[in-house]
Protein backbone atom coordinates (compact mmCIF):
# COMPACT_ATOMS: atom_id res chain seq x y z
CA UNK A 1 0.00 0.00 0.00
CA UNK A 2 2.82 2.43 0.85
CA UNK A 3 4.47 1.76 -2.51
CA UNK A 4 1.29 2.54 -4.41
CA UNK A 5 0.62 5.65 -2.33
CA UNK A 6 4.06 7.11 -3.11
CA UNK A 7 3.73 6.14 -6.76
CA UNK A 8 0.38 7.95 -6.96
CA UNK A 9 1.84 11.04 -5.28
CA UNK A 10 4.66 11.01 -7.85
CA UNK A 11 2.22 10.64 -10.73
CA UNK A 12 0.33 13.69 -9.48
CA UNK A 13 3.44 15.66 -8.45
CA UNK A 14 5.15 15.33 -11.83
CA UNK A 15 1.95 15.80 -13.85
CA UNK A 16 1.54 18.93 -15.98
CA UNK A 17 -0.99 20.18 -13.43
CA UNK A 18 1.53 20.40 -10.58
CA UNK A 19 5.30 20.44 -11.28
CA UNK A 20 5.65 18.43 -14.49
CA UNK A 21 6.16 21.43 -16.77
CA UNK A 22 8.74 23.01 -14.47
CA UNK A 23 10.52 19.68 -14.00
CA UNK A 24 10.71 19.08 -17.76
CA UNK A 25 12.03 22.59 -18.37
CA UNK A 26 14.68 22.25 -15.64
CA UNK A 27 15.82 18.81 -16.83
CA UNK A 28 15.54 19.50 -20.56
CA UNK A 29 13.18 16.55 -20.99
CA UNK A 30 10.49 16.88 -23.63
CA UNK A 31 6.99 15.40 -23.34
CA UNK A 32 7.88 13.02 -26.17
CA UNK A 33 11.01 11.80 -24.36
CA UNK A 34 9.00 11.38 -21.19
CA UNK A 35 6.30 9.32 -22.90
CA UNK A 36 8.88 7.20 -24.72
CA UNK A 37 10.67 6.25 -21.49
CA UNK A 38 7.65 5.57 -19.25
CA UNK A 39 7.44 1.87 -20.14
CA UNK A 40 11.01 1.34 -18.94
CA UNK A 41 11.04 3.76 -16.03
CA UNK A 42 7.75 2.88 -14.29
CA UNK A 43 8.73 -0.73 -13.43
CA UNK A 44 12.09 0.45 -12.09
CA UNK A 45 10.40 3.20 -10.08
CA UNK A 46 7.90 0.75 -8.60
CA UNK A 47 10.65 -1.68 -7.58
CA UNK A 48 12.79 1.10 -6.10
CA UNK A 49 9.79 2.47 -4.20
CA UNK A 50 9.00 -1.02 -2.91
CA UNK A 51 12.58 -1.34 -1.64
CA UNK A 52 12.23 2.07 0.02
CA UNK A 53 9.00 0.96 1.70
CA UNK A 54 10.61 -2.31 2.81
CA UNK A 55 13.50 -0.47 4.47
CA UNK A 56 11.12 2.08 5.97
CA UNK A 57 9.06 -0.72 7.53
CA UNK A 58 12.18 -1.79 9.41
CA UNK A 59 13.05 1.77 10.46
CA UNK A 60 9.48 2.29 11.72
CA UNK A 61 9.64 -1.03 13.59
CA UNK A 62 13.03 -0.26 15.17
CA UNK A 63 11.78 3.19 16.20
CA UNK A 64 8.72 1.64 17.83
CA UNK A 65 6.37 3.86 15.84
CA UNK A 66 2.78 2.63 16.05
CA UNK A 67 0.79 5.70 14.99
CA UNK A 68 0.58 7.67 11.75
CA UNK A 69 2.33 10.75 13.20
CA UNK A 70 5.14 8.62 14.63
CA UNK A 71 5.55 6.80 11.31
CA UNK A 72 5.59 10.11 9.46
CA UNK A 73 8.29 11.27 11.89
CA UNK A 74 10.41 8.24 11.02
CA UNK A 75 9.82 9.01 7.34
CA UNK A 76 10.90 12.61 7.93
CA UNK A 77 14.15 11.66 9.62
CA UNK A 78 14.95 9.11 6.92
CA UNK A 79 14.38 11.83 4.31
CA UNK A 80 16.47 14.34 6.25
CA UNK A 81 19.33 11.98 6.97
CA UNK A 82 19.56 10.20 3.63
CA UNK A 83 17.60 11.82 0.79
CA UNK A 84 18.06 15.51 1.62
CA UNK A 85 21.76 15.26 2.42
CA UNK A 86 22.71 13.18 -0.60
CA UNK A 87 20.64 15.13 -3.11
CA UNK A 88 21.77 18.50 -1.72
CA UNK A 89 25.41 17.58 -2.17
CA UNK A 90 24.76 16.16 -5.65
CA UNK A 91 22.83 19.29 -6.65
CA UNK A 92 25.68 21.53 -5.57
CA UNK A 93 28.44 19.41 -7.14
CA UNK A 94 26.52 18.99 -10.40
CA UNK A 95 25.52 22.67 -10.45
CA UNK A 96 21.88 21.77 -11.00
CA UNK A 97 19.14 24.36 -10.50
CA UNK A 98 18.06 24.67 -6.88
CA UNK A 99 14.43 24.77 -8.02
CA UNK A 100 14.88 21.23 -9.35
CA UNK A 101 16.26 20.19 -5.97
CA UNK A 102 13.19 21.67 -4.27
CA UNK A 103 10.73 19.97 -6.63
CA UNK A 104 12.38 16.56 -6.28
CA UNK A 105 13.01 16.78 -2.55
CA UNK A 106 9.55 18.01 -1.66
CA UNK A 107 8.18 14.99 -3.52
CA UNK A 108 10.50 12.62 -1.67
CA UNK A 109 9.64 14.25 1.66
CA UNK A 110 5.89 14.00 1.11
CA UNK A 111 6.28 10.45 -0.15
CA UNK A 112 8.28 9.36 2.89
CA UNK A 113 5.87 11.08 5.30
CA UNK A 114 2.92 9.26 3.75
CA UNK A 115 4.74 5.94 3.51
CA UNK A 116 5.93 6.20 7.12
CA UNK A 117 2.40 6.94 8.31
CA UNK A 118 1.02 3.99 6.35
CA UNK A 119 3.57 1.41 7.44
CA UNK A 120 3.31 2.46 11.09
CA UNK A 121 -0.40 1.68 11.25
CA UNK A 122 -0.61 -1.12 8.64
CA UNK A 123 -0.79 -4.44 10.46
Amino acid sequence: MATLAKFFVGWLWYSPFVFGKSWMQLTGCTPEQMKASLGKVIPVDLIATFVMAFVLVHAVHYAGATSAPQGAGVGFFNWLGFVFTVTLAATLYEKRPFKLFLINNAYQLIGLLIMGAIVAVWR
